[in-house]
């Protein structure tokens, strides 16, 4: 597998969690206009210290399950195929109604960030789903070492949005004007649409490339 093409399928895959509106990003905002780019940063640190043992778990179990069954790899593309199609239909509708969690935490946001992430189920089910389908590519092409290079590939993006929406929060820009998350959450629903047909037109573990064809 090409660790260049995985890496663009993990990022571009990787912004239908990271950019989800929720009780994480309703708490970044909030922390973020009191304290400044430093709180989502910290967020971002709680958030990490949750995702990369799940990561672990999941690569340990995907590695086992794929010398087991043989249609192992069909499983997960379906099922990764619907949960990003479902994904995509919730987060239009979320974002035409101006959805996201109001956050009213008094804890500090290392400690948000952690406890939003491990009670958010939007985060177990996009692991256990559209997340275990990137693992289980990962550690069939580079063993167990696959589930940390997904994390590497996609903790960035979770420091680098937090971040910013932080920063933008503490500033008051209007660049993160209600109308353009909008805008921006519309386009990639779009995007996890193309890369659910893309699961679903390769099904096969190890075969499966989300550029042909198209």
């Amino acid at each position: 597998m090409d660790l260049l093409a995985f890496a663009l399928v993990v990022i571009g895959v990787s912004a239908s969690g990271v950019l989800a509106p929720g009780p994480l990003f309703a708490a970044n905002v909030s922390y973020g206009l009191r304290r400044g780019t430093r709180a989502g940063l910290k967020m971002a640190v709680g958030h990490a210290a949750v995702e990369l043992p799940l990561l672990v778990l999941l690569g340990a179990g995907a590695f086992t399950l794929v010398g087991l069954s043989p249609h192992f790899g069909s499983a997960v593309s379906i099922l990764g195929a619907a949960a990003l199609f479902a994904f995509a239909g919730l987060q239009v509708r979320a974002a035409l109604r101006g959805g996201g969690a109001r956050a009213g935490s008094g804890k500090g946001p290392l400690i948000a960030g952690a406890a939003l992430t491990a009670l958010n189920p939007f985060f177990m089910v996009w692991w256990l789903t559209v997340g275990l389908k990137l693992v289980a590519d990962a550690v069939l092409a580079w063993a167990l070492a696959g589930a940390l290079i997904v994390f590497a590939l996609h903790v960035w993006m979770d420091f680098a949005w937090m971040g910013a929406v932080a920063f933008l929060a503490s500033r008051g820009s209007r660049v993160l004007s209600p109308r353009n998350y909008k805008v921006v959450m519309v386009c990639l629903s779009g995007v996890l649409v193309y890369f659910g047909v893309a699961f679903l037109l390769g099904p096969d573990l190890g075969a499966w490339d989300p550029w042909a064809g198209f």
